[in-house]
């Protein structure tokens, strides 16, 4: 593993224990040599992450479409910043770029993103492990979500439990290195 995805809120939420979270991510990342790739933008747990992987001397590598770019929200300290079209390509291209994800606290756009990649792996369209970072219980809901869909049938139990929940960010990254990818066969 070179590169972590994280995706986050683009506000810093109403807990300060987010904030904490995502600059304690960013420095794991930087004490552990790893790069970090996300959405791009300067504002909220986005613009937290990015900064502590920043001043740990770490690579930072930005995601951005043109719209919020033109929007002025855009990271301008980045290693790397690339500007795309749509936010379809910025998840296109943070996926190849990324050897894992990580979900901090956000809204529907860390959802969407979060969903979108955990789906890639459930078709095998990618085999990169996907964690939670878990800040106050913050992704304990989603979790009961998975459960319930495993109960219903909608969902394999391997496949929920693919998805990694740990509240600690050595914790969650530790638990990728011994990650294994769930079985690709949906319509068994």
């Amino acid at each position: 593993m070179r590169t972590v995805c994280v995706y986050c809120g683009s506000s810093n939420g109403s807990s300060p224990a987010y904030a904490d979270a995502a600059r304690r991510l960013g420095e794991t990342l930087v004490e552990r040599d790893l790069g970090l790739v996300y959405g791009g933008a300067h504002v909220g747990l986005m613009g937290v992450v990015a900064d502590a992987v920043l001043a740990g001397g770490g690579t930072v590598v930005g995601v951005i479409p043109a719209g919020l770019r033109d929007k002025e929200l855009a990271h301008t300290g980045l290693t790397e910043l690339h500007v795309v079209d749509t936010m379809h390509e910025r998840k296109q291209l943070m996926a190849e770029v990324a050897d894992a994800f990580v979900a901090l606290p956000g809204g529907t756009g860390t959802l969407d993103e979060l969903f979108e990649t955990f789906t890639w792996l459930q078709l095998g369209l990618h085999s990169k492990p996907i964690g939670l970072l878990d800040v106050e219980g913050y992704w304990r809901p989603l979790v009961a979500f998975l459960d319930t869909a495993v109960d219903a049938g909608f969902l394999p139990r391997e496949h929920a439990d693919a998805m990694l929940l740990r509240d600690d960010p050595d914790a969650l990254l530790d638990a990728f290195a011994t990650w294994l990818p769930p079985h690709h066969e949906k319509w068994q």
